[in-house]
């Protein structure tokens, strides 16, 4: 089984940056894809960027397309989101999530909040 703890989350002004981390560990880190989501008060879980296992391809949300950078070290477990230019609409619980050929976990979030 896979735990994934996530870390850098924080208080920033809009236009500021932050940068998040997944830390894994159990598993084989380099099977899984592993994807970034994120839950703002009120609305429902949404796909903020994710990168793939093996060649490593990455997809982003429109909203994040162009601000936000993801990678990921399997050498060290880990897989960050650079977070550039965030705006207030941004805020949320960002959770990582990795998956392997339908198997899923979760890490229990990390709190975004950016400020106008």
């Amino acid at each position: 089984e896979v735990q994934l703890v996530e870390s850098g989350g924080g208080l920033v002004q809009a236009g500021g940056s932050l940068r998040l981390s997944c830390a894994a560990s159990g598993g084989i880190f380099d099977d899984y894809a592993i994807g970034w989501f994120r839950q703002a008060p009120g609305k429902e879980r949404e796909g903020v960027s994710c990168i793939s296992s093996g060649d490593g391809s990455t997809y982003y949300a429109d909203s994040v397309k162009g601000r936000f950078t993801i990678s990921r070290d399997n050498t060290k477990n880990t897989v960050a989101l650079q977070m550039n230019s965030l705006k207030p609409e941004d805020t949320a619980v960002y959770f990582c999530n990795a998956y392997y050929y339908g198997l899923n976990y979760w890490g229990k979030g990390t709190l975004v909040t950016v400020s106008s």
